[in-house]
């Protein structure tokens, strides 16, 4: 088949001038296809918003993601240092720890207030990991630990991710201590029941910053 061809173009001056220059826009059209695909950066990845409760308390560690509407080049997405302060365009050293997200959000927009008319400010918590973000399991547990807070975590989601109950635990005397507004309350869960019988009505939701104390039993 391709001695035929060659054989056609040979006897043909103006195929072989049509076939070549084809092959050569076909070729040229894939090499700068090529180098386009080469030359093209890689699609940037979004942040996904960790899934935080509105009343979620902002801490050192997390990662903010502030906006200001209609102004991108105020826009930023930002660390909360060790201080527990932000710096944003326009607003340097902002105390963000211990603040709600729409807490936040008033306080930037009263600071841009004075550079920019009527602005509007959302943030969003990016990447979740101060204190704030945790709840910690501690006592008579297999393993007693520090785990990262979700919306929607329960009493029981906690107790099966340290590994249920230790050998000597007085399931039954267990607490929830919560802080909440500079106050501890003591919240009291009956997990034998919960655990061993089936009693839905102790498995609590819990908060960012909560603490599930599981004693020792007495002998």
């Amino acid at each position: 088949m391709r001695g035929k061809i060659a054989a056609v173009l040979n006897s043909n001056p103006l195929k072989m001038r049509t076939f070549l220059a084809s092959a050569f826009l076909t070729l040229s059209a894939f090499s700068g296809m090529s180098a386009s695909l080469a030359a093209a950066p890689p699609e940037a990845t979004p942040l996904e918003s960790a899934a935080v409760p509105a009343d979620y308390r902002i801490g050192p560690g997390d990662t903010l993601k502030v906006y200001v509407f209609q102004n991108e080049e105020l826009s930023v997405t930002v660390p909360v240092r060790p201080d527990g302060k932000i710096s944003t365009p326009l607003v340097e050293d902002m105390v963000a720890v211990g603040k709600t997200p729409s807490n936040l959000a008033r306080d930037i927009e009263k600071s841009l207030s004075e550079y920019v008319k009527a602005p509007k400010v959302n943030v969003v918590v990016m990447i979740a990991v101060s204190v704030y973000s945790q709840v910690k399991v501690i006592g008579q547990v297999k393993t007693p630990q520090a785990l990262p807070y979700r919306d929607g975590m329960t009493i029981l989601d906690a107790v099966l991710a340290v590994g249920g109950l230790g050998q000597f635990a007085a399931g039954n005397r267990a607490h929830v201590v919560r802080t909440e507004n500079g106050k501890q309350t003591e919240i009291k869960v009956k997990l034998d029941a919960l655990v061993n019988n089936g009693d839905m009505k102790q498995n609590l939701l819990l908060k960012p910053g909560d603490v599930l104390v599981v004693p020792e039993t007495r002998f």
